[in-house]
């Protein structure tokens, strides 16, 4: 029996934008409005406008909510001060990625963690259960908030004209809650596209409202709707890893690179220790394989599971691969042999459907922005 993909609050506006739609993580969600590589360009050059309501919202308070936080996750949550955020990951008991979060303290005893759409529910269920025994409540608060973000180097100077929050001393993951367009918000400094730019958490009746503000007050600059496509190759030249892709629960932190998130160094026990531990200890001495970018010398586009050849080999797979509307070139994220992680590896190539396309091992990421 199929399951209609649920509405954001902003599905009816998407839809008079002419945005192509698509069933996201069981939501209705716009892939595009026009051209995906001219949103792209937008976003890099000026300013995009995305609807991020499928993010899930998770609510924990109480006095323990921050023991809860450091049980659960990797991260030592009770060093985040409060509006600020952080990155980290929900693990497994055998160290295998179960989301990568962002976690904003609220209050001395009140956070909000927000997952991905798709692995919301799976995130819920471990924090409520991770959460027994422990002074503190866990609060499904999917419903409670649209989330809309602007992104690109024009977006302080959209979102000043509409607040009078203080974005100037808003450092990156960090957060506040303040008032645009009138509209209560918790203004954000984050983001999943490479440039600065703001998310911002509103009630879903406000949504509508918000987002026709913000598109009159970025006319001028040449701020854009944005759809999930240019985010997708926006967060691959920032080198961001996608879970599904560059994160499974059949890799640990430290397989995919990210072994700075995992804070061993914090009090008590906490889901994945011991297996975290043995894992940074293979990374450090025996990695089998490593996260590294992948650029095209020709035009063919690598896809997430196309096999990493060398000698003719297989030493790899791609996780990640699209046009780079930034670089001009075809790029990819791929996990390969030590042997040939290597900046600058030669004789590597992509199997793209039985041709061995060559391809120029980098450093991540593709794009840093200038400060």
């Amino acid at each position: 029996m199929s399951t209609a993909p649920r509405l954001t609050a902003l599905d009816a506006l998407h839809r008079s934008l002419g945005a192509t739609m698509t069933d996201f993580a069981g939501w209705d969600m716009p892939l595009r409005y026009a051209s995906e590589r001219d949103e792209h360009n937008a976003v890099r050059n000026k300013a995009g406008l995305f609807d991020l309501s499928h993010m899930g919202e998770i609510t924990l308070t109480g006095p323990e909510a921050v023991k809860v936080l450091d049980y659960a996750l990797v991260g030592n949550i009770s060093t985040v001060g409060v509006g600020r955020a952080r990155y980290t990951h929900i693990c497994q008991e055998d160290g295998g990625i179960l989301d990568d979060l962002i976690v904003y303290r609220l209050g001395e005893t009140e956070f909000m963690v927000v997952a991905n759409a798709s692995n919301a529910q799976v995130v819920l269920d471990a924090l409520t259960e991770r959460a027994d025994g422990f002074e503190a409540e866990v609060r499904d608060d999917r419903d409670a908030y649209a989330l809309i973000a602007v992104q690109g180097p024009e977006s302080p100077g959209i979102l000043k004209s509409l607040t009078d929050a203080d974005l100037d001393g808003l450092k990156y993951y960090a957060g506040l809650p303040g008032t645009v367009a009138g509209v209560p918000a918790l203004i954000a400094r984050t983001g999943y596209t490479g440039e600065d730019g703001f998310e911002l958490f509103v009630s879903p009746e406000h949504a509508v409202e918000l987002w026709q503000a913000l598109t009159e007050a970025g006319e001028g600059v040449g701020l854009v709707p944005a759809g999930l496509s240019c985010r997708d190759t926006l967060r691959l030249e920032a080198g961001m890893p996608l879970y599904g892709h560059e994160l499974t629960t059949s890799l640990t932190p430290f397989d995919a690179g990210l072994g700075r998130v995992v804070k061993f160094e914090k009090e008590g026990d906490f889901v994945g220790r011991a297996a975290l531990e043995a894992a940074a200890e293979r990374a450090a001495t025996n990695p089998p394989r490593k996260l590294v970018g992948l650029i095209a010398e020709g035009r063919r586009v690598p896809r997430a599971g196309f096999p990493v050849v060398a000698d003719g080999q297989v030493i790899g797979e791609v996780t990640s691969g699209a046009p780079s509307p930034t670089l001009g070139k075809p790029i990819a994220m791929a996990y390969v042999d030590a042997a040939h992680a290597a900046p600058g590896t030669s004789g590597v190539g992509v199997d793209i459907r039985g041709t061995h396309e060559a391809y120029e091992v980098v450093a991540l990421p593709f794009y840093k922005r200038q400060k």
